[in-house]
């Protein structure tokens, strides 16, 4: 083979990094950043007081890392992917959240926009992660290397 040839070859590389532990997981990572940013800004000012959205906000953002880390741990794949999939609702149910939060005043416009990035990218990771769930074994103990030609 030539070395024309060769570089011809690519190799791609899938791998999954191997998932021992539910705090291995990029979208529980980017969850547990989410629910700390929550608890500060909604430590202080008029957002303190208002307890229904305090709390149910709280409970919500909790809800993203839990499912997360309750899922990791069931028994198969379909069982982790449910718990994720709730984990989707829970996140989006803390969009629907800012904008009570923006249109009460508690929050600006700016920081409403940023946290529901955050969010959004909670939800980009989760979905990829069920996606993936639904289409390979058991991804806690394992790693992908494929090879093709172009």
């Amino acid at each position: 083979m030539s070395v024309r040839q060769k570089s011809n070859v690519k190799r791609q590389v899938k791998f999954v990094a191997k998932i021992e532990r539910f705090e291995d997981i990029q979208a529980w990572q980017e969850a547990r950043e989410l629910t700390m940013t929550i608890y500060h800004i909604s430590a202080s000012g008029q957002w303190a007081k208002d307890f229904a959205l305090w709390d149910q906000r709280r409970r919500a953002v909790i809800s993203v890392m839990s499912n997360i880390a309750e899922g990791f741990d069931r028994q198969s794949d379909a069982e982790f992917s449910r718990f994720l999939s709730i984990a989707k609702g829970s996140d989006s149910e803390i969009k629907a959240q800012f904008y009570v939060a923006l249109d009460q005043r508690y929050i600006d416009e700016s920081s409403s926009n940023s946290l529901y990035e955050s969010c959004d990218k909670v939800v980009r990771f989760l979905g990829g992660f069920i996606r993936y769930l639904k289409g390979t074994k058991d991804v806690r103990y394992s790693t992908h290397d494929t090879e093709t030609k172009t």
